[in-house]
Parts: C-alpha cells; structure tokens; sequence
C-alpha cells in the first residue's frame, strides 16, 4: 500500500491548500531561520522547493524574515501565492516538492516579521460596552466619540513576541478604590485580550493618508493576537492618558500570518452604523465588505472557555487603517495594529478572562437576588500560616494569608494565593476568585493545583501553560497565574 503523502490533507484541516499561511522556523540540525508555509501538520521550506523548482520567487522567499515579501507588494503577494498553491496539488510538483517538508513538532517557530510601530484599537461593540459598564457604572457605557471614530493607542512594538514566549509577570502600581495609597508589587490581576492583528506590507509615504480603498495595497495578512492586560495596574495608571505599563510589557502573536486573499470567502459586512460616519471612515459604498467572519476560540489547559465572533466588530481593519494615517501618519512595513478585544452579546463570547469573571459574577448576583450587579457580599476567612495543604492532595508549597473555605467540607484549602469566598444564602453555589500574593513561593513544576497556583512563574500563550481557569454553573474560579504542568 503506497505511503499517504504530508501534502493529503484531511478536508476540513485548517491548514489545508486554502489557507497556506507563511511563517518562520529553523531546525536543530540547522539553526539558520526560513521562511516556511504551513500544510496540515507540515512546514514546507518554502525557499528550498522554490529554488528546486527554479521558481522566480526563490529570492524573495529564500529569506530569513517576511519582510522583504511584506515590501514586495500586493502583485508579488498574489503571484506568490498562486505559485506555492501550484505547488502542493499539482501532483506533477511532488517529486520535487515533498523531499523539502519538514513535520511541525520538529521545527522551532519564530516572530516571522520584523515590527515596525504597533497600534492597538478597541472596535468591539460588546466589549467596549462592558468594560464601561464596569469603569463607570453611573454613566454612559460608551464615550460620545466611540461610535465616530476607531479608538486606539500607541504600544510597544519592541514587546511584541511569538506565541509560546514565556511572558514575566508585570510589576507596577496598583491602587483599589478603597486602599489608602498605591502599592508596588507584581500584578494580581494578569488577564488575556483575545483579538486579531493585522501586518501591513506595502508602506506609505509620509503626509499622504490610506483611503479605505486602499486598504488590501499596503496590508499583507493577518493572525491571532493576545494582548497581554495587568488590569490592576492598568485601572490605576489609564486616566489620563490612557494604558500604558499594564499593557506594554508583552503582546503575543501567532507565528503563522495568512494572507489577506486567502479570507475572500469569509468577508461580511459589519454590524449597521448608528450615527453618519464621516467620508473618510463611511464603507458603505466599497465594492466588498469590510469585515470577516472568524470564528475564533479561546481554550486554557485544553478547557474551551469562549467562542468571540470577529463577525460583531463595529470597526473594520479597512476603517482603521484609514483612521490611523488620516492625519498623515506614514506606514512602514511591519506595522502591527490589533483589533481590539474580540467579544459578542453572550457570556460564553468574551474575549477577556476578566469580562468572563464578571458575567459570571453577574450570574451569581442574580441568582442569589442581589439585582445591582455587584455580587453577593464577600468576607474573608483566615488561615494558620503554617497549616498544611488538605484540599487538593497535590497543592503547591502554600503561603500564609488568607484562604476559602469550600462548600464541600470543613477542611480548608490553603495555598499560595489569597481566596476571598462569597458569603452567598444557604443552598446557592459561592462565587470564589483566586487572587496570587506577590510575595508566594514558586511551586514545583510537578505541582497542579487545582483552585490556586503559585504567583510567581512566567506566562506562556502555549495553551498547556496558560491562567487556570474553571467555570461550572454559577461557581467560578479564576486564578491569574501561570498553570503548572498537567503530569
């Protein structure tokens, strides 16, 4: 029986012949980076086969980075493209083709594009609405310039890093409403801002402004995007100017890029506009819709956690991008802008473990009567410093502080973290959120907590080391720390 060829991929795989999203690798054997493209569960060298080939792109794609390809433009983006789709299903090419495909868990991925500037907008409706409801529960959810123009800031381009870089925990200062002072320490309140990042090829010239129209002549692709939050630190530095070190500090990006082109069938028109846009943002009269129908989802330790409809992002890539050069501000390529937060109208949508922890907080309030939002009221239980870990069995080396009482028996659960447990009515399911100490011993990595983690550790965007996180019914657990190891 002939052996299956890597370029047979399942109907349905995500990497299959319609996709074919560009990256960069290298091996043990050899460490030197190339740029690759992903099939099935494959890499192919994309220089080698083009070189075996005699392909006139071998230059172009027999680089160490994207962007020379990036700079190329959007005629060499498309010629190229038609080219390596020839080449993994025209079964005339696979002589020359297979002998240069290299399986995926044997090869080490790399930013795959050198950043320029790094923009990050905030064009979900949902979301935005949320966390306004949060920071000014007296007032307007929204502010009266978000339905007229792309809100965004200015990040870090130099902290922007593949997913699977281990992240530091941040330190700042953070301040609750009711503490006497700021405080400086590492953050307690680490979160994930699930979104899509856009990489711009073609540049502009300084002084001249990208119309909507020429939105698909200067962006390459796009990609998954994690936007790293410390809101504790974010909440006490934003007024006035906005985020700044609870943001700053890492931002992950996926490590494959796929091309514009290769998302035409997914294009949609976004949600209606509720007030007039100005010329420069109006998208009403484009030849196709700006928006795109992913379907993106958010999984920590293998548990899926939320689905965030990109289809409900008010602001389109195109209006961003017109927004983010109207004053004449100049692309360069590997410019990197975010879309924001990805959220939708349902709790299960939410592209945030924080907006998650309130929609479940809300959940709770509801359930046990308290109709104002704010949650049942809290109390703390205390717990002997030196008393030893019952629940679970495999705890971390824990810290003293204060710990939760659970529902289940008498024996409480003390870890390194503080556990505050809502005082809920007898009968109703407790609200519980983990909060690390800043001053807890690292665990073992051959511990796995169950409710609680270890508050120092480093964050990974690899699922298998991501914030623990677990939600049943009305009970949720929330502990903002790297997860350790399953064994």
């Amino acid at each position: 029986m002939p052996q299956q060829s890597p370029l047979d991929v399942p109907e349905g795989d995500p990497f299959g012949p319609h996709n074919l999203p560009y990256g960069v690798f290298s091996t043990a054997a050899e460490g030197r980076r190339r740029i690759g493209v992903r099939i099935g569960g494959h890499v192919l060298d994309a220089g080698a086969a083009a070189a075996a080939l005699g392909s006139p792109y071998a230059g172009l794609l027999g680089q160490a980075s994207l962007n020379p390809l990036l700079a190329a433009g959007r005629t060499a983006w498309r010629d190229v493209r038609r080219a390596l789709t020839a080449w993994v299903t025209d079964p005339g090419h696979r002589p020359t083709v297979e002998p240069h495909l290299l399986p995926l868990d044997e090869v080490t991925l790399h930013l795959p594009y050198e950043v320029a500037d790094y923009v990050d907008f905030y064009a979900s409706e949902h979301h935005a609405t949320n966390v306004g409801r949060m920071f000014r529960p007296d007032g307007d959810a929204l502010t009266p310039n978000w339905k007229h123009l792309p809100i965004g800031y200015h990040g870090r381009s130099g902290t922007i890093v593949v997913s699977g870089t281990d992240v530091a925990r941040p330190s700042g200062q953070r301040k609750a409403p009711t503490d006497p002072a700021p405080v400086f320490g590492p953050s307690v309140k680490l979160d994930i801002e699930a979104e899509v990042g856009f990489v711009v090829g073609a540049p502009s010239e300084l002084g001249t402004p990208v119309p909507l129209g020429a939105f698909e002549d200067h962006v390459f692709g796009l990609f998954l995007l994690n936007d790293w939050s410390a809101r504790d630190i974010q909440a006490w530095e934003y007024v006035p100017l906005g985020p700044f070190l609870g943001k700053s500090f890492a931002t992950s990006v996926s490590a494959w890029v796929t091309p514009l082109e290769a998302l035409d069938a997914a294009r949609v028109a976004p949600p209606a506009r509720d007030f007039p846009l100005l010329p420069y943002l109006d998208d009403a009269d484009l030849d196709r819709p700006g928006g795109f129908d992913l379907r993106i989802t958010v999984s920590i330790n293998g548990q899926e956690v939320a689905q965030p409809p990109f289809a409900t992002m008010y602001w389109t890539a195109a209006q961003q991008l017109a927004h983010m050069t109207v004053n004449g501000a100049s692309l360069r390529t590997g410019d990197v802008f975010g879309s924001g937060t990805v959220s939708g109208p349902e709790v299960g949508q939410r592209g945030s473990l924080q907006l998650r922890a309130l929609s479940e907080r809300r959940q709770v309030a509801q359930h046990s009567g308290n109709t104002t939002g704010a949650g049942p009221p809290v109390r703390s239980l205390p717990c002997q410093p030196n008393e030893p870990p019952r629940t679970p069995s495999r705890s971390p080396p824990r810290a003293g502080g204060d710990c939760a009482r659970t529902r289940r028996g008498s024996s409480p659960t003390c870890c390194a973290t503080r556990s505050w447990q809502a005082a809920t009515p007898a009968g109703s399911s407790p609200w519980r959120a983990n909060s690390p100490t800043p001053t807890a011993p690292a665990a073992t990595p051959s511990a796995r907590p169950s409710t609680c983690c270890a508050a120092r550790g480093s964050w990974s965007a690899d699922p298998a080391w991501a914030p623990s996180w677990s939600a049943r019914s009305t009970r949720t657990a929330w502990t903002a720390c790297k997860a350790w190891p399953r064994p």
